[in-house]
């Protein structure tokens, strides 16, 4: 896995490589040694049909971290920092997401998605 860093402070692209032959593919999706430095405690899972929007949402008390990826198909996924003390304040970022990319969005972001691409 590939982690690159974003103009927002501590959001995170995760690009998994995959290896794939004839009968599909595997990848690692998490490893507690890349670096993201998050204590994942729950783990969600939703399903939406194309052009379903589902959003903005966020976590305070406590403040929740969140691990987004898209299992089949695609989505637009888009966070926005909400941190007040934070120099990005009110600033987003959007990124397309499918089985190859995540999105690590720390506590204080709320987030969004669109799907914009069915199931193969």
């Amino acid at each position: 896995m590939n982690i690159k860093e974003t103009p927002l402070a501590g959001l995170k692209v995760i690009e998994l490589k995959l290896f794939s032959d004839e009968r599909g593919f595997f990848t690692e999706r998490f490893k507690d040694s890349a670096g993201i430095g998050a204590n994942f405690v729950q783990d969600n899972h939703s399903r939406s049909t194309p052009n379903v929007v589902r959003g903005l949402h966020y976590q305070s008390n406590p403040d929740q971290a969140k691990l987004v990826s898209c299992i089949t198909g695609k989505i637009y996924d888009v966070a926005v920092d909400i941190r007040k003390s934070s120099p990005t304040f009110g600033q987003h970022f959007g990124i397309e997401l499918d089985e190859t990319r995540m999105l690590y969005i720390p506590a204080g972001f709320a987030h969004g998605f669109c799907v914009v691409g069915s199931q193969p």
